[in-house]
């Protein structure tokens, strides 16, 4: 079956609007122009339309998208697959959180009690889920699914106290690794102090620590631009100092 702009925006709840930006950018371009000039889409790009709102839906950029769904690799049936998985880790996540308000609301009426501890599981599940969707690939590709499994279910068990000593360390690491990047030195022992501050921080989240693991994530950190992006946000050339800094540090262990 074939579909106007029109017809298919109302089909798929998007605007022509949009529609015109993903045929401008090379996403999603119609299957042709018909002689009074009007977008014709067909099967192809209605299938190619959902696979493209499932992927807005799970938080990722356009950019991102273009990049997926047009490389020749493309394999329609494995990525479905994969967004059914996120969709029920999702939605596992929204139910954490919706009994976590209706348990709240219990106890706001004297109906029931909760522990500190279960006020934070929702909030936790999301930050896993978080975690899986922006770097989860990746991180499991590097580390097998077996370390990425066991650090995920170390941070849902992680208690009050120690998420606050995670918050600490993330503070102190920032604040050792702005005063080593002064100093200029990633040998220097500023800057091993953050790499040590660094190492302790990795501990809350790491089933074990491994040196050769600190250094390669170090080294992801300057490869990955999206981290790099995260350390370098006051101070460019701050992750590839903390980088150099870890190597330093994790061969003299």
């Amino acid at each position: 079956m074939e579909y106007t702009i029109q017809k298919l925006g109302l089909l798929a709840g998007v605007s022509t609007r949009t529609l015109r930006y993903y045929d401008e950018i090379g996403l999603l371009k119609p299957a042709r122009i018909n002689s009074s000039g009007y977008r014709i889409y067909g099967q192809q790009e209605v299938d190619r339309l959902q696979q493209i709102l499932f992927y807005r839906e799970l938080g990722v950029n356009l950019e991102e998208i273009k990049a997926i769904v047009t490389s020749p690799s493309f394999d329609a049936d494995r990525t479905l697959a994969e967004h059914r998985d996120k969709l029920l880790q999702k939605r596992e996540q929204l139910d954490l959180l919706i009994a976590n308000v209706e348990l709240t609301l219990a106890q706001r009426k004297g109906k029931s009690t909760m522990s500190d501890k279960q006020k934070f599981e929702g909030f936790k599940q999301k930050l896993v889920s978080d975690n899986e969707e922006r770097y989860g690939a990746e991180i499991r590709q590097k580390y097998g699914d077996k370390q990425v499994d066991l650090s995920n279910e170390k941070v849902l068990n992680m208690t009050e106290e120690e998420a606050a000593k995670v918050e600490q360390l993330a503070a102190a690491v920032h604040a050792a690794l702005a005063e080593a990047f002064v100093d200029g030195d990633p040998a220097g022992e500023l800057a091993q102090r953050a790499a040590d501050l660094h190492r302790q921080w990795l501990t809350f989240f790491w089933p074990s620590y491994n040196k050769e693991a600190h250094a390669n994530l170090a080294q992801m950190y300057v490869d990955d631009e999206r981290f790099t992006a995260y350390y370098d946000k006051n101070q460019p050339g701050t992750a590839q100092f903390l980088c150099d800094a870890v190597q330093i540090y994790t061969n003299r262990l």
